[in-house]
């Protein structure tokens, strides 16, 4: 069966975001942490979007400044096979896919080896409600918001397959859906 994982960092209370829609908080970043996520970035695999996100990656990624600061991770997201959800944009970044709807998703999840979605936490609940995500893999940051938005718009039950911890204080876990 074809893998859909979501990719999200996280506040120690659970937030992707701030009541304000604010994600600065989420960038704790040290070399150690870099490395990872470099590795991680030149795995291979397609990438999948909602159009908030994807205005976000394509602004800064295809740029000579993403180039310069994360060469490994700029390399890996430009060659990447993507994919983003929404309904009218019309994707400029290089092997980047308009996709319409969830059902979409649903095609291009059943016809891909593996795809992450990254960021994108709305569309990530949207997901989780339809029963396509397989695995969630969390980039908790030490940080606690006091409100926010969350990824699961319902009760989910997760079950621990991965974690690793960070210097800085950031830990990666990763949960298949049960």
């Amino acid at each position: 069966m074809p893998k859909l994982r979501v990719f999200e960092s996280i506040s120690v209370d659970g937030y992707f975001c701030d009541a304000r829609g604010d994600i600065s908080w989420a960038h704790n970043r040290d070399p150690e942490f870099d490395a990872w996520v470099g590795g991680s970035a030149s795995g291979g695999g397609a990438l999948l979007f909602g159009r908030v996100t994807y205005e976000m990656m394509v602004a800064f990624w295809p740029t000579p400044a993403a180039a310069q600061q994360m060469p490994v991770v700029a390399k890996g997201m430009n060659a990447a096979a993507k994919y983003v959800v929404a309904h009218s944009l019309e994707p400029t970044w290089n092997n980047t896919t308009a996709l319409r709807s969830i059902d979409d998703v649903r095609k291009v999840r059943a016809e891909l080896p593996g795809i992450t979605l990254l960021g994108s936490g709305d569309l990530a609940a949207q997901l989780g409600a339809a029963g396509l995500v397989d695995e969630y893999q969390f980039v908790i940051v030490p940080v606690a918001l006091g409100g926010g938005r969350t990824v699961f718009s319902a009760k989910r039950e997760l079950r621990l397959i991965d974690q690793r911890v960070f210097k800085n204080g950031n830990v990666v876990v990763t949960y298949a859906a049960a």
